[in-house]
């Protein structure tokens, strides 16, 4: 590899960790999330047209944001207050061990948790906050990419002639128009299986009547957009309400979720595992360092540089011993 394409790589790699430091991980995934959105809505090759339907999409989404923070503030703590001690319960009549024993401990713990999310939400729910300004200069810049994704706005030079900035300005967009296809491919995938996920849910939930039903639905749709542990947090959700109702319709959940999660291995088969290939205890890594690091939008991310990295390192030969 030449030594250019490696200080390119280096850009590429030095802008992550200073997205980390910084902790500006939410506006970076702001860009590339209203990036793909446009390109998306791109139908009839007027960007203006693209950009209109965005706000729309935007407003809409801001609204449900709101309705969702204002009404999972009332309803989560409540789930938690009522579903755990019948869980308990349930367990205690059932003989079944739970691998925990201090229920006030863990019903202290579930709405610590929740009050964080729901604070860190809530910023983003609000118009006059740092996170709420930085997400909105985010979108801004990513609708400037869209009209206008050119790093280089000098003027085209003359054939055979080239300086250093334009030859880095190339490099460099290359090498961030290849985490922005990972991006895509990945969270792409997500989209549309968490959509499909969504919908079903949809049906299950009104069909039952079941409590909290928008809480339900959002989660599905928002958890499903992180891979493995996205669901896992959705259907304990899920339970939880069914629990609050009696243990039968928490069965009944159960036995709805066991066969959205078989449905799953057919999705991740055919839409997730035709584009992303790597074993479940890398992306579980990757997970864990994404969360560590950078946080929910660490967790979103991981998938998308691991994919990267496979994909650019496959690229490169290497020469035979």
């Amino acid at each position: 590899m030449k030594k250019p394409v490696v200080i390119s790589y280096l850009v590429l790699f030095f802008t992550i960790i200073l997205v980390g430091c910084l902790h500006l991980a939410t506006p970076f995934l702001a860009v590339m999330f209203a990036y793909l959105l446009l390109t998306k809505l791109c139908f009839f090759r007027k960007k203006w047209i693209a950009i209109v339907c965005f706000f729309v999409i935007l407003a809409g989404a801001f609204s449900a944001l709101v309705f969702f923070v204002r009404h999972a503030q009332v309803a989560l703590p409540e789930i938690i207050n009522n579903a755990i001690p019948r869980i308990v319960d349930f367990a205690d009549q059932h003989d079944i061990d739970l691998p925990f024993t201090d229920v006030d401990s863990l019903k202290s713990l579930a709405l610590d948790n929740v009050h964080e999310i729901m604070g860190y939400l809530g910023n983003f729910a609000k118009i006059a906050t740092k996170e709420s300004v930085l997400a909105l200069m985010a979108l801004i810049v990513g609708i400037g990419m869209f009209i206008n994704p050119k790093l280089d706005q000098e003027p085209v030079q003359p054939p055979g002639k080239n300086d250093l900035y334009s030859f880095y300005c190339a490099l460099i967009s290359e090498r961030f128009a290849g985490l922005y296809r990972s991006f895509e491919r990945v969270m792409g995938a997500q989209l549309i299986i968490s959509t499909i996920n969504t919908v079903l849910t949809t049906i299950f939930v009104y069909a039952t009547s079941m409590r909290y039903a928008p809480i339900a639905i959002i989660l599905t749709f928002v958890c499903g957009l992180l891979p493995i542990v996205g669901n896992l947090i959705s259907n304990a959700i899920i339970l939880a309400i069914a629990f609050t109702v009696s243990p039968r319709f928490a069965l009944e959940a159960f036995i709805f979720l066991v066969v959205i999660h078989k449905l799953e291995y057919f999705l991740n088969s055919k839409i997730i595992g035709s584009r992303i290939r790597h074993p479940m205890w890398l992306i579980m890594l990757g997970l864990i360092l994404g969360e560590q690091l950078m946080g929910i939008p660490g967790m979103i991310l991981a998938p998308v540089l691991l994919n990267f990295i496979k994909t650019e390192a496959i690229q490169v030969p290497v020469a035979a011993k």
